[in-house]
C-alpha cells in the first residue's frame, strides 16, 4: 500500500459487531468528519484461537457478511480492509499504511473487548489519533437506564419499566449513512485494491461449515409471536439472535417495527437482552462467578459422565434430549427448552451452571455473553432477578404443556416414537429432594 505520506489524511471506521453500511452510528459519524472513510475489519487471533472447531459457523457467518459489505463498498469505489492479526499488531500497521485523523467505533460490552478497546485507545491517542465510540447495539446502555440514586437496576421488572418511559422517536431514529457515502474512501491503485482484498476462510485457519444461516424476515413473525412462542414445534420465533449479535441488521429498526406491530411481548425480550448487557457492564465479574456470591459455595457433583449425555441429548427426559440434539445439529435451540436443559443441569444433575455456559458459548450461532451468562445463571437461581432456588423445572411437566403431540421431541429425537423408552439418569422427584438440600445447605452457611 502507498506509504503514508503520499495518501490524504483518512478516518477509520472499525467494524466489529456491526457487520452492515445501513443506520450505522460509528460510520455514520466517520463520514461525518469531514475526511475521507476507510472500513476495517479485524479477524482477532485472541478470539479465534479460542474456536476449536475449525468449521465454526459464526466466523463462517462472519466472513459471508464481509464478502457482502467489501461488494457494497467496491461498487461504491471502495474496499473493506481486513487484517489476521491481533489488534495491536493491526493498528501498528495500519498507521504505517495511513495518515488517519481518528478512528469511530461502536461500544462493546463484554469484558475482553473493553480492554481491547482500552488499549487500542490509549495506543492511538499515543500516536496523536483521535479514538471516538458510540451505542449502536442497544437502544439504552450504560447508565442510561438507572434507579433515581443513579446505581444500576437489578431486577428486570422495574428496569423494563424505565425502559419503556424513556422510550421515544429519538433513540429509534436510523442513521442516514447512504447519504454520506460519497465520503468513502476511493481505492483506485492495484496496490491498494490488493492490499484491501479480503483474506479466504482457509487463510485465517478456517473452512465452510455448510451451515444454513436463517434470514432477516422477523417483521413477518411478530403477529403470532406471543401466542405461539413456547411452542418448539412451532416456527414462532424470529430466530433474530443472529443477526442482532453481528449487527448485521440495526436494533432501532428493530425495535421500531416491533412498536409499530404492538408486539409488547417481543419488545420485552429486546429489552432482556439490554439488561443483561447492562448487567455484565457494571458487574464484568458474573462472567465467571454468581451475582450471587453464595451461590459460589453450592458442592456442585459436577460427574463428567452425565454432562457428556447432557451435551449428546441422551438424558433420557425427551424434551431435554431433543433440544441438545437441536442444538449440535444446528447451534440453535429454542428458547423456552434452553431453560429447561439449563435448569436441569444445574438442579437436576447438580453440574454447575459454568460448564453448561461454556458449553452453549462453543455452540450457539447467536451466543451472545451477556444473555448467555445472565440465562445460565436464571436457570441456576445464582443471577439477578433469577428463579428462586427451589423452582425446578419437571421436564415431563414442560413436555406435556409445550411439546403435547410430542412433535419437537420426535423430529429431533426419534428414538422416543418407540416402545423401548431410554432409561433416564435421575428420577425427578429424586433430583429435587437432593438439589434442595444441596443449595439449601450452601445457602444457609456463614461465610468463615
Amino acid at each position: 500500500m502507498s506509504k503514508k505520506n503520499n495518501v490524504q489524511p483518512i478516518s477509520i471506521c472499525w467494524l466489529r459487531r456491526d457487520l452492515r453500511l445501513e443506520d450505522h452510528a460509528a460510520l455514520y459519524h466517520a463520514l461525518k468528519s469531514g475526511y475521507p472513510v476507510l472500513a476495517v475489519f479485524i479477524f482477532d487471533p485472541n478470539i479465534l484461537d479460542r474456536l476449536e472447531n475449525k468449521k465454526d459457523a459464526r466466523v463462517d457467518f462472519i466472513h459471508q457478511q464481509l464478502v457482502k459489505l467489501n461488494q457494497q463498498l467496491t461498487e461504491k469505489g471502495s474496499q473493506l480492509l481486513v487484517k489476521f492479526q491481533t489488534p495491536q499488531k493491526a493498528w501498528e500497521e495500519i498507521i504505517g499504511d495511513f495518515e488517519i485523523k481518528a478512528v469511530y467505533t461502536n461500544h462493546d460490552y463484554e469484558p475482553y473487548a473493553r480492554k481491547r478497546d482500552q488499549q487500542i485507545a490509549d495506543f492511538l491517542t499515543q500516536n496523536g489519533i483521535a479514538f471516538h465510540t458510540y451505542k449502536d447495539q442497544v437502544v439504552f446502555d450504560k447508565g442510561e437506564v438507572q434507579k433515581a440514586d443513579g446505581t444500576p437496576y437489578t431486577v428486570f421488572t422495574p428496569y423494563y419499566k424505565q425502559w419503556r418511559l424513556k422510550l421515544n422517536p429519538f433513540y429509534l431514529k436510523p442513521y442516514p449513512t447512504a447519504k454520506y457515502f460519497k465520503n468513502l474512501y476511493q481505492i483506485s491503485e492495484p496496490s491498494e485494491k490488493e492490499k484491501c482484498s479480503l483474506p479466504s476462510l482457509e487463510a485465517i485457519g478456517f473452512s465452510s461449515s455448510g451451515a444454513k444461516f436463517p434470514p432477516v424476515n422477523f417483521k413477518e413473525k411478530l403477529d403470532g409471536y406471543e401466542k405461539y412462542r413456547d411452542y418448539p414445534a412451532k416456527n414462532a420465533t424470529t430466530k433474530l439472535g443472529l443477526h442482532l449479535r453481528f449487527g448485521t441488521v440495526s436494533i432501532r429498526e428493530v425495535v421500531s417495527e416491533a412498536l409499530a406491530q404492538k408486539a409488547d411481548k417481543w419488545v420485552s425480550e429486546l429489552a432482556w437482552r439490554e439488561f443483561y448487557m447492562m448487567i455484565l457492564w457494571h458487574f464484568p465479574k458474573t462472567v465467571n462467578t454468581s451475582f450471587k456470591p453464595d451461590y459460589d459455595k453450592i458442592n456442585w457433583r459436577n460427574n463428567e459422565k452425565e454432562f457428556e449425555l447432557w451435551c449428546k441429548g441422551q438424558t433420557g427426559y425427551p424434551l431435554v434430549d431433543a433440544g441438545m440434539r437441536e442444538l449440535n445439529a444446528t447451534g440453535f435451540m429454542h428458547n423456552r427448552v434452553r431453560m429447561v436443559v439449563a435448569s436441569f443441569l444445574c438442579k437436576h444433575l447438580l453440574i454447575d451452571w459454568r460448564w453448561g455456559e461454556a458449553y452453549f458459548a462453543e455452540k450457539l450461532l447467536d451466543y451472545e455473553q451477556a444473555s448467555n451468562v445472565g440465562g445460565w445463571q436464571w436457570a441456576c437461581g445464582s443471577g439477578n432477578d433469577a428463579a428462586p432456588y427451589f423452582r425446578v423445572f419437571n421436564p415431563e411437566l414442560q413436555l406435556k404443556k409445550f411439546d403435547p403431540k410430542m412433535e419437537y421431541v420426535f423430529k429431533w429425537a426419534p428414538e422416543y416414537k418407540s416402545a423401548l423408552l431410554p432409561i433416564p439418569i435421575v428420577e425427578h422427584e429424586f433430583a429435587r429432594k437432593r438439589v434442595l438440600e444441596v443449595y439449601k445447605k450452601a445457602l444457609n452457611e456463614k461465610a468463615s
